[in-house]
């Protein structure tokens, strides 16, 4: 963002492709076999993506889990918007949308789901809005790709990736859901 107008986006250019489609599909089944087994499988399991890529990486990972195990795992949404800490860096006025989970999170092993973890100040804000709808029994944090430079003590139980990237780069995760193509770029400003 741009320090003088936080609404203008810099320009990024393409460093290099880090994951294509079928390597986030490998991915997601290798995490869904990992969330599965440290779950101890999927009775108390619900699995809730973190808008807005986290959604369709959540909703893959249910499919893919129901294949595994022959049992349907709730899959719902989460909007943080509300709970962000730096909306005022965000853009003029975000629009707050009051959205439940869609299940009842009360006593089960929550995965939360999303497609980047970076400073750890998105999963704070998911953490608040999770809990303003009960009281699980565990919370997980599964990310597709994990950057580093936390400013939080966040830590992510299931990690597709881990990049490591400098200050001038940006991981962005692609999903056909969203931007109709699969892939996840390394992007330098």
């Amino acid at each position: 963002m741009n320090a003088k107008n936080p609404s203008r986006k810099m320009a990024l250019r393409q460093k290099a492709q880090l994951m294509s489609a079928s390597e986030i599909e490998r991915t997601l089944v290798r995490l869904a076999y990992e969330i599965v087994e440290k779950n101890g499988g999927v009775d108390a399991l619900g699995l809730v993506g973190i808008r807005r890529r986290g959604v369709p990486i959540a909703e893959r990972l249910g499919k893919i889990v129901a294949r595994i195990e022959n049992a349907k795992v709730p899959v719902g949404t989460l909007d943080i918007t509300f709970y962000r800490d730096d909306l005022s860096t965000l853009g003029p006025k975000p629009v707050v949308l009051e959205k439940e989970i869609g299940f009842s999170i009360e006593d089960k092993n929550i995965v939360l789901v999303d497609d980047v973890l970076f400073t750890g100040r998105t999963t704070r804000a998911a953490m608040d809005a999770l809990f303003s709808q009960g009281r699980p029994r565990k919370v997980q944090l599964c990310v597709l790709i994990d950057r580093g430079h936390r400013e939080l003590p966040v830590e992510a139980s299931f990690v597709g990736r881990h990049v490591q990237t400098t200050a001038n780069e940006v991981i962005e995760v692609k999903l056909t859901e969203v931007d109709n193509t699969d892939k996840v770029l390394l992007m330098e400003k």
